[in-house]
């Protein structure tokens, strides 16, 4: 009894302490947040932050309260204020003023209003807060250079004589829609148009700058800009047009400097509106002659860009020629090291500037000197030092510095050296054969093919046949066991170790090949260009006017004396490019005219007229392979003599996309001034076109001899033309074909693999590409897995072998980036006192209704105790002659568990103050505590009621 009053008056301290503190935490707001009375701020349009002065500060006298001391916002008051007030720290009162939407300083310069600061209130539902003093801000918006010039016109055009110097020609004139006047000034026009001679003033008058001629220049488009005084340049330049009047001049009229051709468009008219203007000059006859240059273009001119051992099989020569000069790869990587202009674009040409050479590997060349080859090349070079310069030479590799043969220049001369095996006869032998030619040294291109029927040897230069003019003989050379050296750009001395007579200039195509190349037209196969002029003369004028043209058509000449004949011919002249992508580039035109006139001595003169042709980039073509990139196959199949098919369901597909406008023209009137901008549809289009080489490599280790290997019918390679090489890296197919052939034979590489027990998966790569390496196509990666049959002894206990589809849990990280934690750690610093008041309350009412739950549980249990003792005693008998063996793990186990039950009940007790759970808990928890003293009496039953009874008989 004592006891239980005891815990009334705890109870009811308890009680008066908690309603002392509610009665504290009710007056602790007390004061009114304080802000200053005026505040000006500064916003530059089209951003959102407003630097104000003095900055945006709340301050309340119940800090460091919580709630009460803390600031939660700013209000603004006015009509459509496009700002609003953010609180960046509640502790501090810190915030900021920024704009809602981008301000426009065109719209509103200045914007007033004012703004209250209110604090948290006495609680996180905000009850009972106080706000501020209103206060006073404005905010001026700054004018950024957001508008650029815009011309009054879109176009201005004048017309002024020749010969004429003008003070002013034209004025152009621009505006600006800035608001201030720093940016809606125009400070400044420019002509964008380079090497015009006009120049425009501040102002914008434009004047030209010297006398200006019909003949030079018909018309001027001028590209004109302003600039404001922030040095924002117009959003759209204007175009002026000033035209020419002419003083008569006989001179070439109405055709456009700049020709553009689109790739694959055929013949396209170079002079459509051109006419002679003779001034009403008597004329008896003209000569014109036109001229294409081409020779900055590849070697001389756009060519096909195929390896030159593709070209000569495309020209219908014999197979059997061997490359000297590869482009660089897998296969062939002895030209690694020379440089080159890429060959991309046009062919690809290699450099020597007289320290640079390269051997050939040995096995490369097996010709026989016995029996006829043919060497062709080619060449560019100017004229140089007086000293040997090697383009092609086989020499002793060790001990002595024999020439075998060699191909070299010397003071603009072209000698073959060739010296017989020593199995020939004691006597002389034609050793050097001799061209003296212009164009060893003319620093142009120029195709060499030379004929080797030993003792007579043809020169071709350029499909034109030249005969040597001196050939000079020499002994065979000696008996020796000595291997050569083949080398390119200088020759080897095996005696010295060293490379020597080193050639300056450009090479490509370089090429042996077995037999001689008799047919005249494989040669001018190999040497015509796929561009040049051409011209289809009308019927009506085809008698009147003579027309000729040089051998790779870069030049022609028209002869007539009818001037209107003269100007139609003029007029169907065109240029032609056959390729499928040719080079892009310009290619200058130039046209030389010569007249007679009955009157010698005052016959007009035609200037020369200049322009040039400009060939456009072609659309890059996308050449795609794709197919069953992942399969697996039995080790059997591996084994097989057919092997696994590794490109089964290859497809090569070759695509171009291209941008289309769309025709705004009908649109202009209607809808120009909302979108301004051009419209452009991306379109997609398959296109065919041939390969020439596709390269199978080995991904990981390379290729074993021994236990595998890579295949192909090579009937079926023969059947389409193509040509084959492998090496423990993979295998590459070469030759100008379709993509379709190409597929059937892609469709047939096998691979085969003898010892495939340690071997699980195999991996190769695919590339194909056109034109020497110029379009390439996607990596295609095959990944090909070995299924082993598996042996049941092996692994008798499944639970022993790691299954191999079981793959490591990576668990993600979790992104906190969005939670402050730093501000929440600062805030929780430092407490309040009115926080450590109530902490200490809620602790003290927990700590008594913990101490009176726990006197109560001891008191019903004492009870029970007392009720079981009694029962007890009533079941008392004799048991003098039972013996009672008490197993003591299940006592320790079960007071254990009693405990652990205890414990958890005390823990819900807790957890029902604290965390104030629902009327429906708080009845399953009482329901739980009631039952478990029962079971707790049960237990001690079982426990006093169990006895040894081994020794009883029945």
């Amino acid at each position: 009894m004592r006891f239980r009053g005891n815990t009334q008056f705890a109870s009811a301290v308890g009680l008066v302490l908690g309603l002392l503190c509610a009665v504290e935490a009710a007056k602790v707001n007390k004061h009114k947040p304080w802000i200053e009375t005026t505040y000006h701020g500064i916003v530059t349009e089209n951003d959102d932050k407003v630097l104000l002065d003095p900055p945006l500060i709340a301050l309340d006298k119940d800090a460091p309260l919580r709630y009460a001391g803390e600031i939660c916002g700013f209000r603004i008051h006015g009509q459509n204020v496009p700002f609003e007030a953010v609180v960046l720290d509640k502790s501090t009162g810190e915030g900021v003023i920024r704009a809602k939407d981008k301000l426009d300083c065109e719209l509103q310069k200045e914007h007033t209003f004012t703004i209250q600061a209110y604090d948290c209130g006495e609680g996180p539902d905000g009850a009972n807060m106080k706000k501020s003093h209103k206060a006073t801000v404005h905010i001026q918006v700054n004018d950024i250079n957001e508008y650029s010039p815009v011309f009054k016109e879109k176009s201005y055009k004048a017309t002024v004589i020749e010969g004429k110097k003008y003070d002013s020609i034209l004025k152009v004139e621009a505006v600006d829609a800035d608001c201030s006047f720093q940016f809606s000034q125009i400070c400044n026009y420019e002509i964008v148009t380079p090497d015009v001679p006009f120049t425009v003033d501040k102002d914008g008058f434009i004047k030209n700058t010297e006398k200006l001629s019909y003949g030079k220049e018909r018309m001027y488009k001028l590209t004109v800009t302003a600039y404001d005084c922030g040095k924002n340049r117009a959003s759209e330049d204007v175009l002026v047009k000033i035209s020419v009047k002419p003083t008569c001049k006989p001179s070439w009229q109405g055709f456009n400097k700049r020709i553009e051709y689109e790739p694959g468009t055929g013949s396209l008219a170079l002079f459509p509106s051109m006419h002679l203007e003779t001034c009403d000059e008597p004329i008896t006859s003209i000569r014109a002659t036109v001229e294409l240059e081409t020779n900055h273009i590849g070697k001389g001119c756009d060519r096909d860009t195929y390896s030159e051992k593709s070209l000569h099989k495309l020209c219908g020569a014999s197979s059997g020629t061997v490359e000297l000069l590869p482009a660089p790869s897998s296969s062939a990587n002895w030209t690694v090291g020379l440089p080159t202009d890429n060959g991309h674009d046009s062919d690809q040409v290699f450099e020597f500037n007289g320290t640079q050479a390269i051997k050939v590997p040995d096995g490369m060349v097996s010709t026989s000197l016995k029996e006829p080859f043919t060497i062709s090349v080619w060449m560019r070079h100017g004229p140089g030092a007086h000293e040997k310069e090697t383009i092609l030479c086989n020499s002793d590799k060790t001990e002595m510095n024999r020439h075998h043969y060699s191909l070299y220049v010397h003071n603009c001369r072209l000698i073959l050296l060739l010296r017989q095996d020593p199995s020939e006869a004691e006597n002389y032998k034609p050793a050097e054969f001799h061209w003296k030619l212009d164009q060893v040294c003319d620093k142009e291109w120029h195709h060499y093919v030379l004929n080797v029927e030993f003792p007579t040897v043809s020169l071709f230069v350029d499909g034109t046949t030249f005969e040597p003019f001196l050939v000079t003989e020499d002994y065979p050379l000696h008996t020796s066991k000595i291997e050569t050296q083949l080398t390119i750009g200088a020759c080897w001395q095996g005696g010295n170790a060293r490379m020597a007579q080193f050639f300056r200039g450009n090479l490509a195509g370089l090429m042996i090949r077995s037999g001689k190349l008799e047919n005249k037209k494989v040669i001018d196969c190999l040497y015509t260009c796929k561009e040049g002029l051409d011209v289809q003369l009308p019927e009506e004028v085809a008698s009147a006017v003579k027309v000729e043209f040089n051998p790779n058509q870069s030049s022609l000449t028209v002869e007539g004396d009818d001037i209107d004949a003269f100007d139609k011919v003029m007029q169907h002249i065109s240029y032609l490019n056959s390729r499928q992508f040719p080079t892009p580039g310009i290619r200058h035109l130039r046209i030389s005219t010569t007249v007679k006139c009955f009157n010698e001595e005052s016959c007009v003169t035609v200037p020369d007229a200049e322009g040039y042709v400009m060939v456009l980039q072609p659309e890059e073509p996308k050449i795609s392979l794709s197919g069953i990139d992942h399969f697996a196959r039995s080790a059997a199949e591996f084994e097989s003599q057919e092997g696994v098919t590794l490109f089964p369901e290859l497809r090569i597909v070759s695509t171009i996309t291209r941008e289309v406008e769309a025709d705004t023209e009908s649109e202009a009137a209607e809808g120009a001034d909302d979108d301004p901008t051009v419209q452009e549809t991306v379109v997609s289009e398959e296109i065919m076109h041939n390969l020439d080489t596709c390269e199978v490599t080995v991904v990981g280790d390379e290729l074993d001899g021994e236990h595998e290997s890579l295949e192909v019918d090579m009937s079926q390679l023969q059947q389409h033309g193509l040509e084959m090489s492998s090496s423990n890296l993979g295998l590459v197919v070469t030759g100008v074909n379709t993509m379709a052939n190409y597929e059937q034979v892609l469709h047939l590489i096998r691979y085969k693999n003898w010892h495939t027990e340690a071997l699980f998966d195999r991996k190769f790569k695919l590339v194909c590409s056109e034109l020497n390496g110029r379009y390439i196509s996607n990596d295609f990666k095959v990944e090909v897995n070995v299924i082993h049959t598996a042996n049941p002894v092996e692994h008798a206990n499944n639970a022993m072998v790691q299954p191999n589809f079981i793959n490591p849990v990576h668990h993600a990280s979790v992104d906190l980036s969005g939670h402050n934690l730093v501000n929440a750690h600062q805030a929780s610093v430092v407490p309040s006192a009115a926080t450590i008041v109530i902490v200490v309350c809620v602790s003290f009412l927990v700590f008594m209704i913990i101490l009176g739950v726990f006197r109560i549980r001891a008191a019903h249990q004492r009870t029970m105790r007392d009720q079981e003792n009694g029962k007890e005693n009533e079941m008392d008998w004799d048991d003098s002659a039972l013996t009672i063996t008490v197993n003591p793990m299940e006592t320790y186990e079960d007071q254990h568990s009693s405990e652990e039950e205890e414990e958890e009940e005390e823990e819900s007790e807790d957890g029902e103050e604290e965390d104030d759970i629902t009327s429906a808990e708080s009845e399953s928890s009482e329901d739980e505590e009631g039952g478990e003293p029962e079971d707790q009496q049960g237990a001690s039953r079982q426990q006093q009621l169990e006895w040894d009874d081994s020794t009883l008989t029945y």
